[in-house]
């Protein structure tokens, strides 16, 4: 009897709330309400305009997007919540203990183009999923610079570790790595930007990295930490709560450092060339991208990560000595930004 209570208590405490569902919705509109209003702050010139859409198969969303404005050339902050009785093959391949249940999935997505390139484009999302007696919660943000700033880097990485460093000393070495090779382009070699933070699949039990590469730096140190303490729906809630609300903070100081620089045609063209790889990655490789296509989901809203403009050119690289190729050398490589410290 003893041993079966044990049993019961443990499966209890992996259970969310009665209300989880709604709890989450909640927080995820007033992060895209809140995430709007600074931006907007930011800007001085545009607003978003709001487009409400519903989708057929049950759910909808909010997609507001922002262009032409004093600092960004466009930008979108999406809601969704959706749910359904097929769930689709990209959450199935990963979880498919989830199999023959109705689904439920939640989350606030963010992009920002802004025009002048000193300014760095930045992406954010957090998710809730459920499927019966499965759910977990995922997200992370990351910078992609187009020219080289390592106190901009490091502040947007430093902001990022406080908030994790609050609920566990480990979040942020781990999801830090899994970001790194989450936004890594394998068809060009290189990442994305300088990263941030990355997670998935987390409902509290087993090691902290849950992705699929074993053999990368998030999955050895990773397995380095081990099998800690298990962590609560609340816990985890009250974490993802803390990291959409650091995102101000750690993005706004940048925008507001870079937004009177002076760039010409050569920075212009470098930042639309460089935007080709954002194309590439969404397009290719981005989780939400596939999951809302399988899903049926809005495209409009899905898509709307996209920049605006973009160029491509046959065998482009930089000159040596130039900041651009310091962007390659020094930037699209993992660094440990969260300890930068500028030198005299």
């Amino acid at each position: 009897m003893t041993a079966f209570q044990t049993d019961a208590t443990i499966a209890t405490h992996f259970l969310p709330p009665t209300d989880s569902r709604e709890r989450v919705k909640q927080f995820m509109q007033q992060l895209q309400d809140t995430i709007c209003t600074g931006l907007e702050q930011l800007d001085g010139l545009s607003t978003f305009k709001e487009d409400s859409w519903e989708r057929e198969e049950g759910g909808g969303g909010r997609s507001r997007v922002i262009r032409d404005g004093a600092v960004f050339e466009q930008g979108g902050v999406n809601f969704s919540e959706v749910w359904g009785t097929q769930l689709p093959p990209s959450i199935l391949t990963q979880r498919p203990e989830a199999a023959g249940y109705g689904f439920y999935a939640t989350g606030t997505s963010m992009v920002l183009h802004p025009g002048n390139p000193y300014i760095p484009t930045v992406h954010l999302n957090y998710r809730y999923f459920e499927a019966g007696p499965v759910w977990w919660f995922g997200g992370g943000a990351d910078l992609t610079p187009y020219y080289p700033f390592a106190e901009d880097a490091a502040h947007f990485h430093k902001t990022l570790k406080q908030a994790c460093d609050a609920h566990h000393g480990e979040y942020y070495p781990v999801f830090k790595r899994w970001c790194d090779e989450y936004f890594y382009l394998k068809h060009r070699q290189e990442m994305r930007g300088v990263g941030g933070l990355f997670f998935d699949y987390q409902d509290g039990r087993g090691v902290l990295y849950r992705g699929p590469n074993m053999e990368g730096s998030a999955a050895t140190y990773s397995n380095q930490v081990g099998v800690g303490e298990p962590r609560s729906w609340e816990e985890l809630f009250a974490f993802v709560r803390d990291c959409g609300n650091a995102f101000l903070p750690a993005y706004l100081p940048i925008a507001e450092r870079r937004r009177g620089l002076e760039y010409g045609d050569r920075e212009r063209n470098f930042q639309l060339y460089r935007r080709g790889r954002y194309v590439e990655f969404n397009l290719v490789y981005d989780r939400g991208t596939i999951f809302g296509l399988q899903t049926n989901g809005r495209t409009e809203s899905i898509l709307m990560s996209l920049p605006p403009l973009v160029r491509w050119e046959y065998g482009y690289q930089p000159q040596p000595g130039t900041p651009e190729a310091e962007l390659y050398e020094t930037f699209l490589v993992p660094q440990d930004w969260a300890n930068w410290t500028a030198t005299t």
